[in-house]
């Protein structure tokens, strides 16, 4: 079987993620969806807030798994016998920072290969970073998460806001 990973930290997941999880489906038998804890973003959505949004959105999606890890990936993937990891890439910035990645975990394993696959032209300028900021200061969202977890984000967003402003 030719199991792929997808591994990010989907904080939220964006429309620019669902179509490179969509075409990474189409070749793959199996796709796992990583989620992974980084220690480096502070998150809007816990690990497990997370994995249910994604399940949501792939819920039609037969070949496509959802799974939270930390530490290494090359140590979750060869837990699970995964050969292959997919990213996605928006710009030259991303390349060099995966480029920088995929060396690194062909280091720690030679039998992992890296696909980069190209964020389509109309998502290439959308980031979990970059929805959180417009969530967060009101603004529209639609189109640029799936819809179906629209109402998460902005009752995540409604929460903080409420939060944050309590004595």
């Amino acid at each position: 079987m030719n199991i792929a990973i997808c591994p990010g930290s989907f904080d939220p997941i964006t429309n620019g993620h669902l179509d490179i999880i969509n075409r990474s489906a189409r070749i793959f038998d199996e796709l796992i969806v990583g989620v992974l804890v980084n220690p480096e973003k502070k998150g809007l959505f816990s690990i497990d807030e997370r994995v249910k949004l994604i399940k949501k959105v792939v819920k039609n999606m037969p070949n496509v798994k959802v799974a939270s890890f930390s530490g290494l990936l090359i140590d979750f993937m060869k837990e699970r016998n995964i050969k292959v990891i997919v990213k996605g890439l928006r710009a030259v910035s991303d390349f060099e920072y995966e480029f920088q990645m995929s060396l690194m975990n062909k280091k720690l394993d030679p039998n992992i290969e890296t696909v980069f696959m190209m964020a389509s032209a109309m998502n290439s300028f959308l980031s979990s970073s970059s929805v959180k900021q417009v969530a967060m200061f009101g603004g529209c969202i639609e189109g640029l998460v799936p819809e179906e977890i629209i109402p998460d984000i902005t009752q995540k967003v409604s929460e903080i806001h409420k939060n944050s402003n309590e004595p």
